[in-house]
């Protein structure tokens, strides 16, 4: 995966047995994993990305497997409608592209640190990408893989920022049971982001000090 590998290392995916949703629960994330979180397709290269539109939608090429899938609580990111959390990958940049209907796409927040750039039309972003060169992220794009019709994605991994899904109106009494669906689903909720991404970050700030060799 080049860049996800140097920045984190491993492969970008993981393969491991489906994370079954033990029974039902009525405490909803996101529909990609209410039902269960599904494994990456061994050899997967990627897919095609759809805005909402009905006609003329935005189309997206990924040609790559996605890295660090996790839902995210943010107020920043988008989500479906009724959805607590949104779901968030990231993939080289160099390995995102536009090829439908690309002059319907607009950025949300230029001053963003993510520029998260979406449709026009139906409001879904579609591409989140940092133009800063000196952000630990720069050269990862950040897309939502449950706008694709290919199976095979990178499956979450982790919960991020849990405990913001209260700055968009969920109650505070509710994050318990929120925070104990999130491990139902077998994996970890944190309230930044996973540790391997906060290491990543913490080197990247490091070597830019000196106090770790470049």
């Amino acid at each position: 995966m080049g860049l996800l590998s140097r920045l984190f290392g491993g492969d970008g995916g993981n393969t491991g047995a489906v994370k079954a949703a033990p029974g039902p629960s009525n405490v909803k994330i996101h529909p990609a994993v209410d039902n269960g979180i599904k494994p990456a397709k061994p050899g997967f290269s990627g897919g095609t990305l759809r805005c909402h539109c009905k006609t003329n939608p935005v189309v997206v090429k990924v040609s790559d497997q996605t890295a660090h899938n996790h839902v995210c609580g943010c107020t920043k990111c988008w989500k479906p409608k009724g959805a607590v959390f949104s779901q968030v990958a990231v993939v080289g940049r160099d390995k995102v592209q536009v090829l439908e209907n690309g002059d319907k796409l607009h950025v949300i927040d230029e001053s963003a640190a993510i520029r998260r750039t979406a449709c026009r039309e139906c409001g879904v972003h579609m591409i989140g990408r940092i133009e800063d060169q000196g952000h630990p992220f720069h050269g990862l794009d950040f897309i939502h893989t449950e706008l694709s019709p290919d199976a095979g994605w990178s499956p979450v991994e982790f919960g991020a920022f849990c405990s913001s899904v209260i700055e968009s109106g969920v109650e505070p009494s509710r994050m318990p049971a929120i925070r104990a669906r999130i491990k139902e689903l077998g994996v970890e909720p944190y309230d930044c982001l996973s540790p391997p991404l906060m290491d990543a970050i913490a080197t990247h700030v490091a070597k830019a000090k000196g106090v770790l060799p470049a």
